[in-house]
């Protein structure tokens, strides 16, 4: 049965009968009669079907909350019992917002010299694709912000608290100043994240609580094109200091904001869950050694 709540998940996570069937790896009607042996077994309709995938029926939303918790179960105790035989190996999948794409490697760096047999895999995600794709068990982990959303029933290691800086190009007439006012950094032409990124709305805020109403005339959700679009010498951006220090140098100039209000913890999530596959633990216990906090999750 596990193999075919495998299916359904991947059907309703897909909303596409082909798709789904790729990510198995089967055929498209080896999925749909897996699907349908399954509706058997339970003895109810999981699927409304018609040319294509139409949704779940009542009966199958109530089925797939089940199925994540018995294929995450069944997932994890294949994963303890091969670190039993053999020591950490696998895939692990972590999102990470794209503030944090510059600092996850002082994560996984380590994480990878003390288990070179488990493979990483790293997704730009927005904050809410991440704690979606938890639910989903899209994703293992997730680099994320640790406030200002709800994260729901998480296990989390606070890493580093993200702020500042103004990026510009050394002709910019700021490349001087040690230190901007968010006042300045309005009256720049901005380049900034799109709306949908945690990381544009908490700017936002900091700018509306100066009075300010920021009109950036470019949006993207990369931070290298913004970091692009800075070097041609007409755009300034606001990016994490973290970003920013690894940036700025001959090409840029990256000047602090004058707000001490203007910090937000980025840290390590996961699903909560007890116990945690071996990965995930050898995962949190590194989060927990360069966390910048010296603090155990919770």
């Amino acid at each position: 049965m596990i193999d075919r709540l495998e299916m359904f998940i991947a059907l309703a996570n897909e909303r596409h009968f082909g798709r789904a069937a790729e990510i198995c790896g089967i055929s498209q009607p080896s999925l749909s009669g897996g699907i349908r042996q399954l509706e058997d077994q339970l003895g109810v309709q999981l699927v409304y079907r018609g040319s294509r995938f139409q949704g779940l029926t009542p009966e199958g939303q109530r089925v797939l909350e089940w199925a994540l918790r018995i294929v995450s179960d069944a997932r994890s105790m294949k994963e303890e019992m091969r670190a039993a035989r053999h020591g950490l190996s696998g895939n692990l999948r972590i999102g990470v917002i794209p503030t944090a794409l510059s600092m996850v490697v002082d994560l996984t760096a380590r994480f990878s010299e003390r288990h070179p047999n488990v493979r990483l895999t790293l997704l730009s995600r927005s904050s809410v694709d991440i704690l979606s794709a938890l639910d989903r068990l899209e994703l293992d982990a997730g680099i994320t912000y640790l406030a200002n959303e709800p994260l729901g029933r998480v296990t989390r290691v606070p890493l580093y608290n993200e702020t500042y800086r103004l990026l510009v190009a050394p002709g910019s007439a700021l490349a001087g100043r040690g230190t901007v006012t968010w006042e300045e950094v309005a009256e720049q032409p901005l380049c900034l994240l799109t709306g949908d990124m945690q990381n544009r709305r908490i700017l936002n805020h900091h700018m509306n609580e100066a009075g300010l109403n920021p009109q950036p005339r470019i949006e993207s959700n990369s931070v290298i094109t913004l970091v692009a679009h800075v070097l041609t010498g007409n755009w300034a951006s606001v990016v994490p200091v973290k970003l920013a220090e690894l940036l700025a140098g001959n090409r840029l100039a990256a000047l602090s904001i004058a707000d001490d209000a203007a910090r937000h913890m980025v840290g390590l999530v996961t699903l909560n869950r007890d116990p945690h596959t071996p990965v995930i633990a050898a995962l949190l216990d590194e989060a927990r050694r360069v966390s910048e906090f010296g603090q155990r999750s919770g």
